[in-house]
């Protein structure tokens, strides 16, 4: 496995490529052209721009997340072609200047939803958390202001404000899309890029919904065993894989992370591990936790222990971190708290691939 930092590019991270080449063992970045609009080619000049960025500071580009689908590909409207062929040429020229991995989402509206960006836990850091209560009674059209004044002057993924100003009329196209019909549009997207994936051996590695369950009356189709297994065999190609976000899928506590884990030999092309803090089941309420397991409720040995044990060979990076040591950054993207998961991560690795080597 390769060890990796998220980073969201010039003009737009907090952190620096400098400060991520210094945290020990991480030699990659996942990256992004943040300022491309869904359905926008990407051109092989800003492409190649950004590679060599990144290789100019000693990282490799290991991959990218997201190039986002785009919103008429999700609903299955009349001009999905037009967007699936936009997407395709991305593809291949992410291609032709060696980069092999594309995370991405199928979530309708809100790619991730959290209640709060700025929660005080008990030692004084700050973390995301989310509570069942606070999104039961919230107006989905005021979501996007419960939650902009903790974003320390930053642009989240996912929550840009010109998206959120359209936020009626995006519930408005998915009125009539259920989980079945977000399915179907997700295979005919998957069998229509396949062809270049398979030309430029582009892994596509599918996000989990999070959290895992519908929200606002959204559908969700990528939350459990069943659901990734169920895209998996409706694509049944090796370029079609998941991103194995713990996080994502262990918002409900009846996925056996481990046990999905080993369900999926070949197909986890890229891994996010991280802990969470179950605080109540009922009402449910959780908030991202230091990555130890006796910080949390998993047991991340046993999830990196999955991923050894499949031959996980692919990128993986700490997520979700705390705001620590009073940093000032995208909440959730520090560089501190996202730099002790990483030593931690190699560590478990580290331990378990010596343990296997003696026998």
């Amino acid at each position: 496995m390769e060890m990796t930092l998220r980073w969201y590019g010039p003009g737009h991270d907090t952190i620096s490529l400098e400060q991520i080449r210094q945290i020990p063992g991480v030699t990659g970045v996942i990256t992004t052209l943040y300022d491309k609009m869904p359905g926008e080619v990407w051109t092989r000049e800003e492409i190649r721009n950004l590679k060599n960025y990144v290789e100019e500071h000693g990282l490799n580009l290991s991959g990218i997340e997201s190039v986002n689908v785009h919103d008429s590909i999700k609903i299955g409207s009349e001009d999905r072609d037009q967007y699936i062929d936009a997407y395709i040429e991305t593809l291949k020229n992410l291609g032709e200047e060696g980069i092999h991995l594309v995370c991405y989402n199928f979530m309708p509206v809100f790619d991730w939803t959290r209640t709060e960006l700025a929660r005080v836990l008990e030692d004084g850091s700050t973390a995301l958390a989310y509570n069942q209560e606070t999104v039961d009674n919230m107006d989905p059209e005021k979501m996007f202001e419960s939650i902009a004044s903790d974003m320390n002057g930053t642009v989240m993924p996912g929550w840009e404000p010109e998206r959120m100003e359209k936020i009626k009329e995006l519930f408005a196209l998915y009125k009539d899309v259920d989980a079945e019909k977000l399915f179907d549009n997700l295979v005919y997207f998957l069998e229509r890029i396949m062809p270049v994936c398979d030309e430029y051996d582009i892994n596509m590695a599918i996000h989990p919904d999070d959290p895992a369950w519908p929200i606002f009356g959204l559908p969700r189709i990528i939350n459990s065993k069943e659901g990734i297994q169920r895209v998996m065999k409706a694509v049944d190609n090796p370029h079609n894989g998941v991103t194995f976000c713990a996080g994502s899928y262990g918002t409900n506590l009846k996925n056996d992370l481990p046990e999905m884990i080993r369900s999926l030999p070949g197909r986890i092309h890229f891994a996010h591990v991280r802990n969470l803090k179950f605080n109540s089941i009922t009402p449910l309420d959780f908030e991202e936790a230091p990555h130890p397991s006796q910080c949390g409720t998993f047991d991340m040995y046993e999830i990196v222990k999955a991923l050894h044990d499949i031959n996980f060979d692919g990128p993986i990076r700490p997520d979700h971190g705390r705001m620590i040591w009073n940093e000032v950054g995208m909440p959730g993207y520090g560089l501190y708290d996202r730099a002790l998961g990483a030593t931690y991560i190699l560590g478990l690795w580290e331990a378990i691939d010596k343990n296997e080597k003696r026998g």
